[in-house]
Protein backbone atom coordinates (compact mmCIF):
# COMPACT_ATOMS: atom_id res chain seq x y z
CA UNK A 1 0.00 0.00 0.00
CA UNK A 2 1.35 4.02 -0.35
CA UNK A 3 2.69 5.30 2.32
CA UNK A 4 1.63 8.56 1.60
CA UNK A 5 -1.22 10.16 -0.93
CA UNK A 6 -1.41 13.71 -1.09
CA UNK A 7 -4.78 15.66 -2.14
CA UNK A 8 -4.51 19.01 -3.77
CA UNK A 9 -5.79 21.92 -5.96
CA UNK A 10 -2.80 23.65 -8.34
CA UNK A 11 -6.06 25.44 -9.67
CA UNK A 12 -8.36 27.86 -8.68
CA UNK A 13 -11.92 29.46 -9.37
CA UNK A 14 -10.78 33.09 -7.43
CA UNK A 15 -11.89 37.03 -7.29
CA UNK A 16 -9.11 37.26 -9.86
CA UNK A 17 -10.74 35.26 -12.25
CA UNK A 18 -9.01 31.76 -12.71
CA UNK A 19 -5.67 31.34 -11.50
CA UNK A 20 -3.34 28.35 -11.44
CA UNK A 21 0.23 27.17 -10.25
CA UNK A 22 0.58 23.79 -11.99
CA UNK A 23 3.85 24.70 -13.37
CA UNK A 24 5.06 24.98 -9.73
CA UNK A 25 4.02 21.32 -9.11
CA UNK A 26 5.59 19.89 -12.01
CA UNK A 27 9.33 20.59 -10.08
CA UNK A 28 12.12 18.34 -10.71
CA UNK A 29 10.13 15.58 -12.55
CA UNK A 30 12.27 14.27 -15.14
CA UNK A 31 8.91 12.78 -17.75
CA UNK A 32 5.36 14.74 -17.57
CA UNK A 33 2.83 12.83 -19.82
CA UNK A 34 0.37 15.93 -21.03
CA UNK A 35 -3.05 14.64 -21.71
CA UNK A 36 -5.58 16.84 -24.12
CA UNK A 37 -9.05 16.24 -25.13
CA UNK A 38 -12.22 16.89 -24.23
CA UNK A 39 -12.41 13.89 -22.07
CA UNK A 40 -11.38 10.47 -20.65
CA UNK A 41 -8.68 12.26 -18.99
CA UNK A 42 -9.33 11.65 -15.06
CA UNK A 43 -10.42 8.38 -15.91
CA UNK A 44 -6.84 7.52 -17.09
CA UNK A 45 -5.31 9.48 -14.27
CA UNK A 46 -7.63 7.41 -11.80
CA UNK A 47 -6.90 4.12 -12.91
CA UNK A 48 -2.87 4.90 -13.15
CA UNK A 49 -3.25 6.16 -9.64
CA UNK A 50 -4.92 3.13 -8.34
CA UNK A 51 -2.12 1.10 -10.04
CA UNK A 52 0.71 2.46 -9.08
CA UNK A 53 -1.08 3.41 -5.09
CA UNK A 54 -1.17 -0.74 -4.91
CA UNK A 55 2.77 -0.79 -6.19
CA UNK A 56 3.28 1.30 -2.75
CA UNK A 57 4.42 4.58 -3.93
CA UNK A 58 3.52 7.78 -2.44
CA UNK A 59 1.48 9.99 -5.14
CA UNK A 60 0.45 13.32 -5.25
CA UNK A 61 -3.39 13.70 -6.57
CA UNK A 62 -4.12 17.18 -8.07
CA UNK A 63 -8.07 17.96 -7.74
CA UNK A 64 -10.48 19.77 -10.11
CA UNK A 65 -11.80 22.82 -8.58
CA UNK A 66 -14.67 22.29 -10.80
CA UNK A 67 -15.53 19.10 -10.30
CA UNK A 68 -13.30 18.16 -6.92
CA UNK A 69 -14.18 14.37 -7.53
CA UNK A 70 -12.10 13.99 -10.63
CA UNK A 71 -8.19 15.04 -10.99
CA UNK A 72 -6.47 17.43 -13.23
CA UNK A 73 -2.93 15.57 -11.80
CA UNK A 74 -0.95 12.49 -10.53
CA UNK A 75 2.65 12.67 -9.46
CA UNK A 76 5.03 9.95 -8.53
CA UNK A 77 7.71 12.02 -6.97
CA UNK A 78 9.78 8.65 -6.23
CA UNK A 79 10.02 8.11 -9.54
CA UNK A 80 10.07 11.63 -11.00
CA UNK A 81 6.98 11.47 -13.47
CA UNK A 82 3.48 13.12 -13.54
CA UNK A 83 0.75 13.38 -16.04
CA UNK A 84 -1.41 16.61 -15.95
CA UNK A 85 -4.38 17.66 -18.00
CA UNK A 86 -3.09 19.79 -20.59
CA UNK A 87 -5.95 21.93 -21.81
CA UNK A 88 -6.90 25.24 -21.24
CA UNK A 89 -6.97 26.85 -18.80
CA UNK A 90 -4.31 24.98 -17.94
CA UNK A 91 -2.51 25.10 -21.23
CA UNK A 92 0.65 23.44 -20.14
CA UNK A 93 3.91 23.88 -22.42
CA UNK A 94 5.29 20.84 -23.33
CA UNK A 95 9.62 20.06 -22.24
CA UNK A 96 12.16 18.25 -24.22
CA UNK A 97 11.41 14.81 -21.93
CA UNK A 98 7.48 15.37 -22.13
CA UNK A 99 4.96 13.34 -24.03
CA UNK A 100 1.87 14.88 -25.29
CA UNK A 101 -1.06 12.20 -25.24
CA UNK A 102 -4.15 13.45 -27.64
CA UNK A 103 -7.99 11.25 -26.78
CA UNK A 104 -9.63 11.37 -29.67
CA UNK A 105 -13.37 11.77 -29.85
CA UNK A 106 -15.91 10.80 -33.06
CA UNK A 107 -18.55 13.83 -32.07
CA UNK A 108 -21.03 13.73 -34.24
CA UNK A 109 -21.30 16.48 -36.74
CA UNK A 110 -25.27 17.02 -35.71
CA UNK A 111 -24.19 18.02 -32.14
CA UNK A 112 -22.01 20.52 -33.64
CA UNK A 113 -25.24 23.86 -32.66
CA UNK A 114 -25.02 22.53 -29.33
CA UNK A 115 -21.54 21.93 -28.14
CA UNK A 116 -20.99 25.07 -29.74
CA UNK A 117 -23.88 26.41 -27.56
CA UNK A 118 -23.10 25.06 -24.58
CA UNK A 119 -19.26 26.10 -24.42
CA UNK A 120 -20.41 29.90 -24.95
CA UNK A 121 -22.84 29.38 -22.37
CA UNK A 122 -19.98 27.72 -19.63
CA UNK A 123 -17.87 30.49 -20.11
CA UNK A 124 -20.12 32.43 -19.46
CA UNK A 125 -21.30 31.10 -16.28
CA UNK A 126 -18.10 31.18 -15.54
CA UNK A 127 -17.01 34.90 -16.29
CA UNK A 128 -20.36 35.77 -13.62
CA UNK A 129 -18.84 33.49 -11.14
CA UNK A 130 -15.58 35.24 -11.11
CA UNK A 131 -17.10 38.69 -11.29
CA UNK A 132 -19.03 37.51 -8.73
CA UNK A 133 -16.02 36.48 -6.50
CA UNK A 134 -14.39 39.76 -7.42
CA UNK A 135 -17.09 41.78 -6.00
CA UNK A 136 -17.13 39.33 -2.77
CA UNK A 137 -13.24 40.27 -2.49
CA UNK A 138 -13.67 43.95 -2.46
CA UNK A 139 -16.70 43.74 0.17
CA UNK A 140 -13.49 41.67 2.22
CA UNK A 141 -11.10 44.29 1.43
CA UNK A 142 -13.88 46.35 3.29
CA UNK A 143 -13.85 44.03 6.15
CA UNK A 144 -10.35 44.23 6.59
CA UNK A 145 -9.83 47.82 6.25
CA UNK A 146 -12.36 48.05 9.63
CA UNK A 147 -9.75 45.77 11.38
CA UNK A 148 -6.48 47.16 10.13
CA UNK A 149 -7.28 50.91 11.58
CA UNK A 150 -7.56 48.81 15.02
CA UNK A 151 -4.79 46.80 14.64
CA UNK A 152 -1.27 47.39 16.45
CA UNK A 153 1.29 46.02 13.41
CA UNK A 154 4.35 46.25 16.02
CA UNK A 155 2.62 43.64 18.11
CA UNK A 156 1.89 41.34 15.60
CA UNK A 157 5.36 41.61 14.61
CA UNK A 158 6.09 40.74 17.73
CA UNK A 159 4.38 37.57 17.42
CA UNK A 160 5.64 36.36 13.85
CA UNK A 161 9.05 36.77 15.11
CA UNK A 162 9.05 34.77 18.60
CA UNK A 163 7.01 32.27 16.23
CA UNK A 164 9.67 32.12 13.67
CA UNK A 165 12.55 31.82 16.62
CA UNK A 166 10.21 29.04 17.98
CA UNK A 167 10.22 27.18 14.58
CA UNK A 168 13.78 27.27 13.62
CA UNK A 169 16.40 28.70 15.68
CA UNK A 170 19.69 27.15 14.73
CA UNK A 171 18.04 24.97 12.36
CA UNK A 172 18.94 24.67 8.90
CA UNK A 173 17.83 22.76 5.75
CA UNK A 174 19.28 20.20 3.40
CA UNK A 175 19.89 22.77 1.33
CA UNK A 176 17.88 22.69 -2.21
CA UNK A 177 15.26 24.62 -0.85
CA UNK A 178 12.38 24.05 -3.85
CA UNK A 179 9.34 25.80 -2.81
CA UNK A 180 6.30 24.76 -4.08
CA UNK A 181 3.22 26.63 -4.43
CA UNK A 182 -0.41 25.11 -4.47
CA UNK A 183 -3.89 25.87 -3.30
CA UNK A 184 -5.56 25.40 0.16
CA UNK A 185 -8.60 24.79 -0.94
CA UNK A 186 -10.75 26.03 -3.65
CA UNK A 187 -14.29 27.10 -4.60
CA UNK A 188 -16.04 24.82 -6.16
CA UNK A 189 -20.12 24.22 -7.76
CA UNK A 190 -20.81 23.02 -3.75
CA UNK A 191 -18.88 25.20 -1.99
CA UNK A 192 -15.68 25.46 -0.49
CA UNK A 193 -13.50 22.27 -0.27
CA UNK A 194 -10.23 21.88 1.21
CA UNK A 195 -7.99 18.85 2.32
CA UNK A 196 -6.07 19.84 5.32
CA UNK A 197 -6.54 17.16 7.10
CA UNK A 198 -4.77 14.84 4.27
CA UNK A 199 -2.27 17.64 3.94
CA UNK A 200 -1.70 17.83 7.82
CA UNK A 201 -1.23 14.26 9.01
CA UNK A 202 1.57 12.89 9.55
CA UNK A 203 3.29 16.42 11.65
CA UNK A 204 4.34 16.87 14.64
CA UNK A 205 3.39 20.44 15.08
CA UNK A 206 0.17 22.29 13.79
CA UNK A 207 -0.45 25.85 14.21
CA UNK A 208 -4.01 27.16 14.10
CA UNK A 209 -4.05 30.99 13.32
CA UNK A 210 -7.19 32.50 14.57
CA UNK A 211 -8.35 35.95 13.88
CA UNK A 212 -10.54 38.55 11.46
CA UNK A 213 -9.92 39.78 7.88
CA UNK A 214 -6.70 42.26 7.86
CA UNK A 215 -5.36 40.99 11.33
CA UNK A 216 -1.74 39.71 9.32
CA UNK A 217 -2.49 36.19 9.07
CA UNK A 218 -1.33 35.85 5.30
CA UNK A 219 1.79 38.62 6.46
CA UNK A 220 2.76 36.10 9.26
CA UNK A 221 2.58 33.05 6.70
CA UNK A 222 4.83 35.07 4.22
CA UNK A 223 7.27 35.81 6.24
CA UNK A 224 7.34 31.89 7.56
CA UNK A 225 7.95 30.92 4.12
CA UNK A 226 10.63 33.41 3.99
CA UNK A 227 12.60 32.37 5.95
CA UNK A 228 11.78 28.37 5.61
CA UNK A 229 13.52 29.19 2.28
CA UNK A 230 15.98 31.21 3.49
CA UNK A 231 17.41 28.28 5.51
CA UNK A 232 17.27 26.15 2.91
CA UNK A 233 13.88 23.48 3.86
CA UNK A 234 11.70 22.44 0.86
CA UNK A 235 8.38 24.57 1.90
CA UNK A 236 5.44 24.05 0.48
CA UNK A 237 2.67 27.08 0.38
CA UNK A 238 -0.65 27.24 0.15
CA UNK A 239 -2.46 30.38 -1.45
CA UNK A 240 -5.86 31.74 -0.65
CA UNK A 241 -8.15 30.10 -3.11
CA UNK A 242 -10.05 33.29 -2.94
CA UNK A 243 -7.04 35.56 -3.74
CA UNK A 244 -4.35 34.02 -4.58
CA UNK A 245 -2.27 36.94 -3.71
CA UNK A 246 -2.73 35.89 -0.12
CA UNK A 247 -1.32 32.84 2.08
CA UNK A 248 -3.30 30.52 3.58
CA UNK A 249 -0.85 27.98 4.50
CA UNK A 250 2.98 26.73 4.97
CA UNK A 251 4.16 23.36 5.80
CA UNK A 252 8.07 22.35 5.85
CA UNK A 253 7.99 18.63 6.27
CA UNK A 254 11.44 18.36 7.54
CA UNK A 255 10.44 20.07 10.53
CA UNK A 256 7.10 18.56 11.38
CA UNK A 257 5.46 21.51 11.23
CA UNK A 258 2.23 23.33 9.37
CA UNK A 259 0.53 26.68 10.46
CA UNK A 260 -2.21 28.09 8.63
CA UNK A 261 -5.34 30.13 8.39
CA UNK A 262 -7.98 28.45 10.50
CA UNK A 263 -10.85 31.03 9.85
CA UNK A 264 -13.82 30.32 7.60
CA UNK A 265 -14.17 28.82 4.94
CA UNK A 266 -11.27 26.11 6.40
CA UNK A 267 -11.54 26.58 10.02
CA UNK A 268 -10.43 23.89 12.17
CA UNK A 269 -9.60 23.61 15.84
CA UNK A 270 -6.86 21.21 17.64
CA UNK A 271 -7.52 18.23 18.36
CA UNK A 272 -4.73 16.28 19.01
CA UNK A 273 -1.31 16.49 20.74
CA UNK A 274 1.24 19.04 19.12
CA UNK A 275 -1.70 21.14 17.63
CA UNK A 276 -1.72 25.06 19.29
CA UNK A 277 -3.70 28.60 18.31
CA UNK A 278 -2.41 31.58 17.37
CA UNK A 279 -4.65 33.92 18.17
CA UNK A 280 -4.53 36.98 16.22
CA UNK A 281 -7.15 38.82 17.31
CA UNK A 282 -6.54 38.64 20.68
CA UNK A 283 -2.46 39.83 20.18
CA UNK A 284 -2.72 42.37 17.98
CA UNK A 285 -6.56 43.91 17.88
CA UNK A 286 -7.39 46.96 20.26
CA UNK A 287 -10.03 45.40 22.82
CA UNK A 288 -13.67 45.72 21.97
CA UNK A 289 -13.21 46.27 17.86
CA UNK A 290 -15.68 43.40 17.31
CA UNK A 291 -18.34 45.45 19.19
CA UNK A 292 -17.25 48.79 18.39
CA UNK A 293 -17.97 48.20 14.99
CA UNK A 294 -20.47 45.38 14.71
CA UNK A 295 -23.30 47.23 12.75
CA UNK A 296 -20.20 48.00 9.66
CA UNK A 297 -19.23 44.19 10.06
CA UNK A 298 -21.83 42.62 9.89
CA UNK A 299 -23.03 44.31 6.46
CA UNK A 300 -19.97 44.06 5.06
CA UNK A 301 -19.55 40.47 5.84
CA UNK A 302 -23.47 39.65 4.66
CA UNK A 303 -22.20 41.62 1.33
CA UNK A 304 -19.23 39.21 1.18
CA UNK A 305 -21.12 36.45 1.64
CA UNK A 306 -24.01 37.35 -0.52
CA UNK A 307 -21.58 37.42 -3.34
CA UNK A 308 -19.88 33.95 -2.49
CA UNK A 309 -23.07 32.33 -2.47
CA UNK A 310 -23.95 34.23 -5.91
CA UNK A 311 -20.59 32.94 -7.49
CA UNK A 312 -21.15 29.74 -5.78
CA UNK A 313 -23.97 29.18 -7.87
CA UNK A 314 -22.18 30.33 -11.15
CA UNK A 315 -20.39 27.67 -10.91
CA UNK A 316 -22.74 24.89 -10.36
CA UNK A 317 -24.68 26.49 -13.30
CA UNK A 318 -21.71 25.79 -15.39
CA UNK A 319 -20.99 22.42 -13.30
CA UNK A 320 -24.93 21.40 -14.50
CA UNK A 321 -23.93 22.98 -18.25
CA UNK A 322 -20.98 20.60 -18.16
CA UNK A 323 -22.07 17.58 -17.18
CA UNK A 324 -24.81 18.08 -20.20
CA UNK A 325 -21.46 18.68 -23.18
CA UNK A 326 -19.96 15.88 -21.36
CA UNK A 327 -22.85 13.44 -22.34
CA UNK A 328 -21.59 14.39 -25.92
CA UNK A 329 -18.01 13.61 -25.13
CA UNK A 330 -18.37 10.57 -23.35
CA UNK A 331 -20.61 8.88 -26.45
CA UNK A 332 -18.18 10.00 -28.49
CA UNK A 333 -14.97 8.53 -26.75
CA UNK A 334 -13.45 5.76 -27.82
CA UNK A 335 -12.71 3.91 -24.31
CA UNK A 336 -10.33 1.45 -25.94
CA UNK A 337 -8.20 4.04 -27.46
CA UNK A 338 -8.19 5.48 -23.83
CA UNK A 339 -6.86 2.61 -22.50
CA UNK A 340 -4.47 1.94 -24.89
CA UNK A 341 -3.07 5.50 -24.14
CA UNK A 342 -3.49 4.14 -20.14
CA UNK A 343 -1.17 1.21 -20.93
CA UNK A 344 1.65 3.82 -23.20
CA UNK A 345 1.85 5.76 -20.36
CA UNK A 346 1.80 3.00 -17.65
CA UNK A 347 4.70 1.25 -19.44
CA UNK A 348 6.50 5.02 -19.10
CA UNK A 349 6.39 5.01 -15.71
CA UNK A 350 7.40 1.31 -15.60
CA UNK A 351 10.55 2.59 -17.70
CA UNK A 352 11.26 5.30 -15.12
CA UNK A 353 10.71 2.54 -11.98
CA UNK A 354 13.16 0.44 -14.00
CA UNK A 355 15.71 3.42 -14.29
CA UNK A 356 15.85 4.16 -11.19
CA UNK A 357 16.43 0.48 -9.56
CA UNK A 358 19.22 0.29 -12.24
CA UNK A 359 20.94 3.86 -10.95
Amino acid sequence: MARKVLHYFAGGNTGKGFAHYLDSSLQGLDRVFILNGRTGKSYIMEKLAEAWKQKGYDLELIHCPSAPDSLDGLMIPGLKTGVVDGNAPYAIEPKTNDSVMILEDALDAKYEKEVLQLNRRIQEAYQSAYKSFAESLRHHDDLEAIYLKEMDFEKAGQVTQQLIEKLFGGKTGGGSATVYHRFLGAATPNGAVDFIPNLTEGLSKRYFIKGRAGTGKSTMLKKIAAKASEKGFTTEIYHCGFDPNSLDMVIVRELGFCIFDSTDPHEYFPERNGDEVIDMYAAAVTPGTDEKYANEIQAAHKRYKDKMKEGTAWLHEAKVLNDKLEMYYDEALDFAKADQIYLKINQGIQEAERLQTQS
